[in-house]
């Protein structure tokens, strides 16, 4: 529980790194129930709105200023829920619009760390339903000797070093957000004069080829944010994506993101240069890479224009490649319909505890003032 100290409350958290993203991670009866009470407190602990969030735990990007809010689960298919927040560096906004696939690699551990799930074995299988998308996932987190262990062999592109594995699995993320995997009913839309693949499998996203922009695919993501009439574009074809994806007015909101395409340089299936959805990811986020994999596999996509990826039936593998590596999706697919249907997702990440304690929130928050 929160504890008043020196004029500012105490609020427990762990900071924890999740995947290629970092954020607090708290217990949901730690935070208010209120929501804009919760929203605020959330602002004050990163420290937002303020660009270099220089008063607060966030870290100046929206990759590094995340929250995840995990609770016992009262479902008998999940042993926790989990509730992703992401607060702007850049104004006073905290959106629950999408999920996050890399803080969910934090949850699982999170959740044994705190007694909510018994560990069993040398693996613990943390099953987390997405409260973002309902949906469910299921994290595997080393356990040996009761304890969590975040030491290890397993490397993901984005984060420096080695760590112990957590694979995550994801069972019926088609359509969780929009309703269906195709939200507009075709494989290929033009929007704004471009031709783009809208698709959903666990997140939103926009696939248009990198060439349609005048692009080579190989930009660097500062290259990409220097070019304001390119950003223009790709935001004017996401603001009418919005409606048409059934997710209405995406003005301020955080989906869909906008996945630039091109043919694989190093590889992989597919290149790729997507926005968050006004910054260039410096990787591609957990859900968002699932979706584009996704696209892949599609026949007459935008982004299976330019994939190189195996026709089989049963798991597929596709190397998504992005601005700093490679990110392996494996999917169970079923080609038997028009439409592939993906039956399973799973992909490896790696999780770390930073640091555990409170973060401080000024009086003025709970004042109102």
């Amino acid at each position: 529980m929160t504890q008043e100290s020196h004029w500012q409350t105490a609020v427990p958290c762990d900071v924890m790194r999740g995947g290629t993203s970092k954020g607090l991670v708290f217990l949901r009866d730690d935070l208010p129930a209120d929501r804009e009470v919760r929203d605020a407190v959330l602002l004050a602990a990163m420290g937002s709105p303020d660009e270099r969030e220089i008063d607060g735990l966030g870290g100046a990007h929206p990759l590094t200023s995340k929250v995840a809010v995990v609770s016992r689960s009262m479902r008998d298919d999940a042993d926790v829920d989990y509730l992703f927040l992401q607060v702007w560096p850049d104004r006073p906004e905290v959106s629950d619009s999408q999920n996050c696939g890399n803080m969910l690699a934090a949850v699982g551990p999170f959740a044994i760390e705190h007694d909510l799930v018994a560990p069993e074995g040398d693996v613990t299988a943390v099953r987390i339903w997405m409260e973002n998308t309902d949906t469910l996932a299921t994290a595997y987190v080393e356990t040996p000797d009761g304890t969590v262990r975040y030491d290890g062999d397993a490397r993901i592109d984005g984060v420096p070093g080695s760590h112990a594995p957590i694979p995550l699995e994801f069972a019926d993320t088609a359509g969780s957000s929009c309703g269906a995997l195709l939200p507009t009913g075709s494989v290929v839309d033009e929007i704004e004069g471009l031709r783009v693949t809208c698709i959903d499998n666990g997140m939103p996203v926009v696939c248009l080829a990198a060439v349609d922009l005048g692009l080579t695919g190989a930009e660097s993501p500062a290259d990409i944010e220097a070019m304001p009439d390119v950003l223009s574009r790709i935001e004017a074809v996401r603001l009418a994506a919005g409606p048409l994806m059934n997710l209405g007015d995406v003005s301020h909101a955080t989906v869909p993101k906008m996945s630039l395409l091109s043919p694989p340089a190093a590889g992989g299936a597919v290149s790729t240069r997507t926005l968050i959805p006004h910054r260039v990811h410096e990787a591609i986020g957990v859900l968002g890479a699932v979706s584009v994999a996704t696209a892949c596999l599609l026949p007459g996509s935008v982004a299976s224009e330019v994939a190189v990826v195996p026709e089989d039936d049963g798991p597929v593998d596709v190397t998504v490649e992005h601005p700093t590596g490679f990110f392996t999706v494996s999917l169970t697919v079923d080609r038997s319909a028009a439409v592939p249907a993906v039956r399973r997702a799973a992909l490896l990440r790696t999780a770390r505890l930073l640091m555990r304690g409170d973060v401080m929130v000024p009086p003025s928050v709970w004042s109102g003032s």
